[in-house]
Order: structure tokens, then C-alpha cells, then sequence
């Protein structure tokens, strides 16, 4: 892999190698973008085969993150984090307060958080060393996994509306991947509308669970590519939507809180040419950043609430843009949060070009 080309052909800014002897720490800390403001994206503890395994989980990760900010209209640009090794070992206290000297050492430009690995209590010691963190015991905001499930509740609605020509997903069939946290409430809030559930996970006790609560059916995981339903909600892993199960999908949207979705960008157009009216994931599933982000200004849950029911507007704009000019959903996603950094950034050069002009 060579780092520079990787670097320049996605723009991005700084790559952070974070090692620390006597605790053992080994991290990454990538900045992608930090037009919109500081990079926030959370601190992923996976224990990676490679280390350019974790650089490239790490890259893609960072990126992904500036796409979600800017989807979401927040102030804020793209980062993230990861430590390779087993979190169980890895994210000692020691570990975890050397990683947080190393975000102090970036000045405010990247703000880290919980992510796959990591929970409040590991925040906590983050804070010992820098500010630059959110979900901690003393400011955070709980787990957020509700306030994601909402939101993907309401992207499904508008996905719905798009699809179909009515919000409402009363009578509907969907099938959801996964059932775990986020997925279950989002469920939760799909039987409350009374919609009809087919769920799927490699956990047992999480399909029973929302069997016994929702009256969901279950299939096997590698089935709910094939079941006939109106929405297929992919909850779990990222790349499910493949050469292998897009043909198999009878769905006629696409709707769901997993990350990376798209094994890889053709993929968007392949639901295109289908016909599939798909939910790009970091639109859909930017609830919880959103609530994370509100903890940088005092947090204030109404607020929060009000910001992720715009999911809803924004996902009708992508999918408008998608007809009008004839491109999937994923690429007018993608172009929506582009001309958004493009215009502030050329605002900010606009201003600091007036302001030398004073000074001079």
C-alpha cells in the first residue's frame, strides 16, 4: 500500500502513527477533512490482522465520517481513531490515557468518542489527558443507540414515501438484519407503527427477543437477502449489498442503520438500474453523531431530537436529486455533502483572503 497515493487521492490531511511502550499502545488517528470544523469520529479497538489492515479500516472509517457530518449539517469535519489489539487487553487504563496525550497533541482538530470496542468508562480516562472527547461520565449523553434508531425510523419513513407514495409503514413487511441495540428499538418503533417484522442475527437470544416483544418471524442470515418484504433494513455488517445478494433482494427499498453498506461504489448503481430505492447508510444512520455533536455545545435532548427528525427532509432531497438528474442515490449523497464543504471552504478562503488584503 502506498501511503501517499492513498493520501492524495482522497484528499486527506494527516495520519497519526500513536505508540506508546509501556502501556503497548499501537493506534491510528486519521483527519480527513476539517473544513466544516474539527474532525469528530470515535475510537475504534479492533485487533487486526495487519497494521495496514487498521490504516485502511482507519482511512475508510475517516472519510466516511467527514460524508456523515456534512450530510448531517453539522460543523464538523472527519477523523477517526483505532487501536489494534484485543480490547479486552488492549485499552488498559495506561493505554487509553497515552492515546488521549496524543489527541491533546492535535490542538482541538480532532474530537474522539465511542465506537466499536470502546464504552463511556474507557472515555472517561481519555479525559484524564485532553478534553478533546465526548461520551464521557461527566458530560456525556448515555448511549445513544435510541436516538439512532430514531433516526433510521424516520429515514425509513421518507424511504417509504419515495417508494411507494405514503410514509406510513403500517402493513409493511420488513426485513431487518441484525437485531441489536439500534436495530431493536428502531424495530420497536416499527411494531408500535405496525409493520410486519422478519428479523435475522447471529446472536439467538436477540431473535428471540424480538420475536417474543415484536412478533417478528426469523430466518437463518444468509435467507433474509430472499424473503418477500417491502424494506430490507441491513443492521449488521457493512458490504452486504454485493453482486452476490443484490439479485436475490425482492425488496423494493432499502433501509438501514449499518455503515458501509455498499461493498463497493457500482454497487449503488446497481440498486439503481433495479429500481431499488436505497437509504444511503450515512444519511440514514447520522442520528448518532448528531447526538454526539450536541454534547460540544451543552447538551439539550429536545434539540437533539428536533435536529435528527431532519433526516427525513434530508433523505427526500437526496432521493429528488437522484431523479432529476438520473444518478443512485449513493452518488447524489455523495455529491449533496461535497458541494457543502466545497461552498463553506470557499467561503473561508473568500474571508481570510479579505482579511490580508486589510492587513497589508
Amino acid at each position: 500500500m502506498n501511503i501517499f497515493e492513498s493520501l492524495e487521492e482522497h484528499e486527506y490531511e494527516q495520519v497519526m502513527y500513536c505508540y506508546d511502550k509501556p502501556s503497548g499502545l499501537k493506534a491510528i488517528i486519521v483527519l480527513h477533512d476539517t473544513t466544516l470544523g474539527p474532525a469528530l469520529g470515535g475510537l475504534r479497538i479492533w485487533n487486526y490482522e495487519t497494521e495496514e489492515a487498521a490504516l485502511k479500516d482507519a482511512l475508510r472509517l475517516a472519510r466516511g465520517m467527514t460524508y456523515k457530518n456534512a450530510a448531517a449539517g453539522l460543523n464538523l469535519g472527519g477523523g477517526k481513531a483505532v487501536i489494534i489489539g484485543d480490547p479486552k487487553i488492549a485499552k488498559s487504563e495506561a493505554a487509553l490515557r497515552a492515546f488521549g496525550r496524543y489527541v491533546e497533541s492535535l490542538n482541538g482538530r480532532y474530537i474522539t468518542a465511542e465506537d466499536v470496542g470502546t464504552t463511556e468508562a474507557d472515555m472517561d480516562h481519555i479525559h484524564a489527558e485532553t478534553t478533546f472527547v465526548t461520551g464521557t461520565s461527566s458530560g456525556g449523553v448515555g448511549d445513544p443507540s435510541p436516538v439512532t434508531s430514531y433516526g433510521i425510523f424516520q429515514g425509513m419513513k421518507a424511504t417509504a414515501k419515495t417508494a411507494f407514495g405514503d410514509e406510513s409503514l403500517k402493513g409493511k413487511t420488513i426485513a431487518v438484519q441484525g437485531v441489536g441495540m439500534v436495530a431493536y428499538g428502531l424495530c420497536k418503533h416499527l411494531h408500535e407503527e405496525g409493520a410486519n417484522l422478519i428479523v435475522t442475527d447471529i446472536n439467538q437470544a436477540a431473535v428471540d427477543r424480538a420475536v417474543t416483544d415484536f412478533g417478528a418471524i426469523a430466518v437463518a442470515p444468509d435467507d433474509i437477502y430472499g424473503v418477500d418484504c417491502d424494506i430490507f433494513s441491513p443492521c449488521a455488517l457493512g458490504g452486504v449489498l454485493n453482486d452476490e445478494t443484490i439479485p436475490q433482494l425482492k425488496a423494493k427499498a432499502i433501509a438501514g442503520s449499518a455503515n458501509n453498506q455498499l461493498l463497493e461504489n457500482r454497487h449503488g448503481e446497481m440498486l439503481y438500474e433495479q429500481g431499488i430505492t436505497y437509504a444511503p447508510d450515512y444519511v440514514i444512520n447520522s442520528g448518532g453523531v448528531i447526538n454526539v455533536a450536541d454534547e460540544l455545545q451543552g447538551y439539550q435532548r429536545d434539540r437533539v431530537f428536533k435536529k435528527v427528525e431532519s433526516i427525513y427532509d434530508i433523505l427526500l432531497n437526496v432521493f429528488a436529486t437522484s431523479k432529476e438528474q438520473q444518478i443512485p442515490t449513493s452518488l447524489a449523497a455523495d455529491k449533496m455533502a461535497e458541494a457543502r464543504i466545497k461552498a463553506l471552504g470557499q467561503s473561508s478562503q473568500k474571508f481570510l483572503r479579505h482579511n490580508r488584503n486589510i492587513l497589508s
